[in-house]
């Protein structure tokens, strides 16, 4: 079992220095609680101020990653959440994971870019998958938009995972798509989904909380409202394996048909 810790928080447009001071507390209360694996929200230093990147975005030895690193070693925790990266000029809506020795386990750049928060005339997309190690499993991190691709996500679950994290800032009048998408994420690979979404507003956007833990048979197994919250679930991720010979759907797949 994992017990995992959903930090749904609201985020301070363009200013990371708060969203640090905001995040620190609740994670620290998430560690007495008992998680084991803590998620963060998409963008959850900087929210959509993609205008400012230049400014705001780091490099993947600055200081929320620095502080994220040290957290992950003092209390013995797995830590994840997307951040803007900055690579020497090029900007990235990047997902990164560190484990309980402090040492970066994912470092993964949003693959598909979301033009209607005008995404695409700021960041580039990235070329890599989300895989990663959590404890000994095999999982996979994404990004918001990504969960609209079902054939990306189906990649990661080829490639091994049995679970899939998922940070966001969802808006909210497409919160019942949210739902609705991880829910048949969840059924159609026979995977744990635990998902991060904000809540709050920025100028443009009233953001849907609604973080969720989904079953690999489609239930809910935990799910927050749209206030601040913290919401703690135990995942056993071992049951994947049983389900997935039960309906054998991975090895049922033809391939051959889907070019």
């Amino acid at each position: 079992m994992t017990n995992i810790a959903i930090i749904q928080m609201d985020i301070a447009f363009g200013n990371p220095d708060k969203n640090r001071s905001i995040a620190l507390p609740l994670i620290e209360e998430a560690v007495s609680k008992g998680a084991e694996f803590i998620l963060l929200p998409e963008l959850w230093t900087t929210g959509y101020d993609l205008s400012r990147f230049d400014e705001i975005a780091e490099t993947l030895e600055g200081p929320t990653h620095k502080m994220l690193s040290e957290l992950a070693q003092k209390h013995g925790v797995t830590i994840a959440g997307s951040v803007a990266e900055d690579d020497h000029g090029e900007y990235y809506n990047t997902m990164v994971a560190y484990n309980r020795s402090g040492d970066r386990t994912l470092n993964y750049r949003k693959a598909h870019l979301f033009r209607l928060m005008d995404e695409e005339k700021f960041l580039n997309s990235g070329h890599h998958k989300g895989n990663f190690i959590l404890e000994d499993t095999l999982v996979a991190g994404v990004i918001c938009y990504d969960i609209r691709f079902p054939e990306w996500i189906r990649t990661h679950m080829l490639n091994g995972a049995r679970g899939l994290f998922v940070v966001a800032e969802w808006p909210k009048p497409r919160v019942e798509h949210w739902r609705n998408l991880l829910i048949s994420r969840a059924i159609e690979n026979q995977s744990f989904v635990i998902a991060c979404n904000r809540i709050g507003t920025d100028q443009n956007n009233e953001f849907g909380g609604h973080s969720i833990v989904v079953d690999p048979w489609g239930n809910i197994v935990a799910e927050a409202g749209d206030n601040e919250e913290i919401l703690m679930c135990e995942v056993d991720f071992s049951r994947v394996e049983a389900i997935r010979e039960q309906i054998p759907i991975f090895q049922d797949r033809r391939p051959e048909l889907y070019e």
